[in-house]
């Protein structure tokens, strides 16, 4: 009997190892799967940064080229106003004066096509 006893308490001392090798395993596997899962964040958070960093260089590079076109556009219409200003004031007098002499000059004609009537 005490062989029994004995036995069967070797056997329930070995099924008590083996279910806590079983939770070890499970806390393992659980602690590997949360560092993997860390792991795959940081190195997605990674290649986010370095795509933005491309992304804004690009940008910039790009916006640069831009406001300086931008700049040089805004250049050229005003240098094309300033043109237009002085042809303005070159030609104003002499177009007034043409346009007075035509208003002033009018001679009254009665039209051809004109009937008198009775």
């Amino acid at each position: 009997m005490t062989s029994q006893s004995q036995g069967i308490q070797q056997l329930l001392q070995a099924e008590k190892r083996a279910k806590d090798k079983l939770e070890e395993a499970k806390k393992r596997k659980g602690r590997r799967l949360k560092q993997a899962k860390e792991e795959a964040v940081a190195e997605t958070d990674q290649y986010r940064l370095q795509m933005e960093k491309e992304f804004r260089l690009k940008q910039s590079k790009i916006m640069g080229s831009q406001s300086h076109l931008s700049d040089e556009i805004e250049e050229q219409t005003l240098e094309k106003i300033k043109e237009l200003n002085r042809s303005y004031n070159a030609c104003m007098e002499t177009v007034m004066n043409q346009l007075l002499s035509v208003v002033c000059s009018l001679q009254a004609k009665v039209h051809v096509n004109y009937r008198a009537t009775n």
